[in-house]
């Protein structure tokens, strides 16, 4: 029995396990296991020029493309959008055998794996450093990791699969670095900001074909699946956002203040106390560090990743600034960043400060609460 309790207390089983015993408790107390897609009536209906019924989440294109991907389009707010994260839907769609009613469980189903495979390879990288490697939880418990593994969102599946290229380029096996994350860009294109943060690297070192290499084979697939996306759907999938989306702003952190200006104050105060904490300052201090390591020319792998992560927060749009999930599941390859970096330098202060991000978790948490009481 001692022998298994090592095993046991490890982060990479304990994040994918606490987020099975969770979604069985959402599933039991909403009732369906579709609770675990958060269909709204509006997609489901198809309507989706009117006004009246419920909204849904996310998850629900998720599981109309793998319920029929040559169906799904009316379904969808932006079909090209939805479609350019195409992994997901397709794994879950092969692994529930054709049948619509095993969706849930096998898109939950990836997800967990993707959250057991993520969180090995950030314990493994922290390992690396010398560092605890129970700072993983602050990633695999918070709302990029657990709470879109319940929303049967792509993040879980997408940095796992960043993190596997960020761990091969660690070990400067940049091609196969490239391929993760090539596949992770299937997930969800965010993660190439992450990617930038590699071919950064490698430029920095002058390894000039390597970068080229990189570059080629992390985009020339992506773009070649925008272009098929472009000839379906008359645009490409690459954009700010879903439906109402506004664009990426020019001002830094202007999305942030437009709460204000096309809000309230006072709404913009309540905002504030999710992104002071969870954003603004991560990123404030990120920027900081990389200046600093600039200056000391000191520059290293984690300095660029976290250059690109921090640096894209300065530009989010408006749009998903004032969408709560939204902007904390944007955060994940911020995050990621941040506690390599700090576990590079030996920072306990931050990466003690990164376990906080598990608490935006409960903003998931809250809301199955509520329609679990509802449900009552």
């Amino acid at each position: 029995m001692n022998r298994t309790r090592p095993f046991i207390r490890r982060p990479w089983l304990i994040v994918p396990l606490a987020t099975l015993i969770y979604t069985l408790i959402v599933v039991s107390t909403q009732g369906s296991p579709l609770a675990l897609v958060t269909l709204g009536t509006r997609f489901s209906d198809g309507d989706l020029q009117g006004e009246t019924g419920t909204e849904g989440y996310d998850g629900q294109f998720v599981y109309y493309i793998a319920r029929d991907p040559g169906d799904a389009e009316r379904f969808l707010d932006v079909p090209a959008y939805r479609f350019q994260r195409i992994l997901l839907p397709i794994l879950g769609r092969v692994l529930a055998f054709g049948q619509n009613d095993l969706l849930p469980w096998s898109l939950l189903l990836v997800n967990l794996v993707a959250l057991a495979a993520g969180t090995y390879t950030l314990e493994h990288l922290l390992e690396q450093y010398g560092t605890s490697r129970w700072y993983a939880l602050g990633y695999g418990l918070s709302l990029p990791a657990l709470g879109a593994a319940r929303l049967s969102l792509p993040e879980p599946l997408a940095y796992a699969l960043a993190l596997g290229g960020v761990a091969l380029a660690f070990e400067k096996r940049v091609l196969w670095s490239a391929v993760f994350f090539v596949l992770a860009a299937f997930a969800k294109e965010t993660t190439l900001i992450m990617a930038a943060g590699i071919g950064l690297w490698l430029l920095w070192r002058r390894q000039w074909l390597q970068a080229l290499l990189f570059a080629l084979i992390s985009l020339i697939p992506f773009g070649l699946w925008q272009i098929a996306l472009a000839q379906r759907f008359g645009s490409v999938g690459v954009g700010s956002g879903g439906a109402m989306a506004t664009p990426f702003e020019i001002i830094p952190f202007a999305g942030i203040f437009r709460i204000w200006f096309e809000g309230s104050f006072s709404v913009f105060l309540a905002f504030g106390l999710i992104l002071l904490p969870f954003v603004v300052l991560p990123t404030v201090w990120g920027l900081a560090r990389v200046a600093r390591d600039f200056t000391l020319r000191r520059v290293g792998i984690t300095t660029l990743l976290l250059l690109t992560t921090a640096g894209i927060m300065l530009f989010v749009p408006f749009s998903t600034y004032r969408e709560p999930l939204g902007i904390l599941r944007f955060i994940a390859g911020l995050q990621l960043a941040a506690i390599l970096y700090a576990a590079q330098h030996r920072d306990r202060r931050i990466l003690m400060y990164s376990t906080f991000w598990a608490l935006t978790s409960l903003f998931v948490i809250v809301a199955d609460i509520a329609a679990g009481v509802k449900a009552i």
